[in-house]
């Protein structure tokens, strides 16, 4: 009698909200494999992508995966130098965003903070303190801010720290088949492929195109009305 009872009400349960679970998987589904935000904690890609920034996430721009999953059922496109992508950490799993700054058979390398690929050095036009008002403040010193410009890659802000110690030359390395060199634009405070190497194609889950919300987490979580649906450069 009493299993009766329970198949009753989970019967009843069921019937009262099929359409909210229903509706519930669906969403769920979608956010999996279709479209997707991402917080950002960390100021690794300032001045682009501040702390508090919500990012949406394209989980469409290179393939389609089978939801909850990291399979690939169909692939139309590859990252391109300077996309930025959302991906899980060779290190710890985590989702990460960074810049793709080098493809398969690339090479890539740095000195003295200059940017090189494949032998081709990065040219920098200094950009006004104003670019990075919405950075936190931090005891990081002087923030100098240019605009990054070599080969076909899509010019973008990045981040120098002259007072912090960082690694400021590296390489050259050779991008592997099938992975990515990607870095943060906050360059010298970013631990990304200079620190544990390439990044496999299967861990990236999509591109990030635009910042969604954006709230100031020094004053009370207001909003940045201004980064509401900016597009990422």
């Amino acid at each position: 009698m009493k299993e009766n009872k329970g198949r009753e009400r989970l019967k009843k349960l069921w019937r009262e909200n099929k359409s909210l679970l229903i509706t519930v998987i669906i969403l769920t589904a979608v956010r999996s494999a279709i479209a997707d935000w991402n917080d950002v904690p960390t100021g690794s890609m300032n001045p682009t992508i501040v702390q508090g920034d919500r990012v949406f996430v394209n989980k469409l721009a290179y393939d389609l995966k089978v939801p909850f999953s990291t399979w690939h059922l169909a692939e139309w496109s590859n990252p391109k130098r300077g996309d930025i992508v959302v991906f899980f950490s060779p290190v710890d799993g985590l989702r990460l965003v960074k810049r793709v700054i080098g493809l398969p058979g690339d090479q890539i390398e740095m000195a003295n903070d200059r940017l090189l690929v494949n032998g081709r050095p990065a040219d920098y036009d200094p950009l006004s303190a104003n670019t990075g008002r919405d950075v936190p403040p931090d005891k990081d010193g002087l923030r100098v801010y240019a605009e990054e410009k070599v080969g076909e890659m899509p010019s973008h802000a990045v981040t120098i720290l002259p007072q912090r110690p960082a690694l400021r030359t590296f390489g050259p390395v050779t991008v592997p088949a099938g992975k990515y060199f990607v870095m943060g634009d906050n360059r010298d405070n970013s631990n990304d492929s200079r620190f544990w190497g390439t990044l496999d194609r299967n861990r990236i889950v999509g591109r990030a195109t635009m910042v969604v919300i954006s709230m100031d987490r020094q004053h009370y979580f207001q909003p940045r009305w201004h980064r509401f649906f900016s597009s990422l450069i």
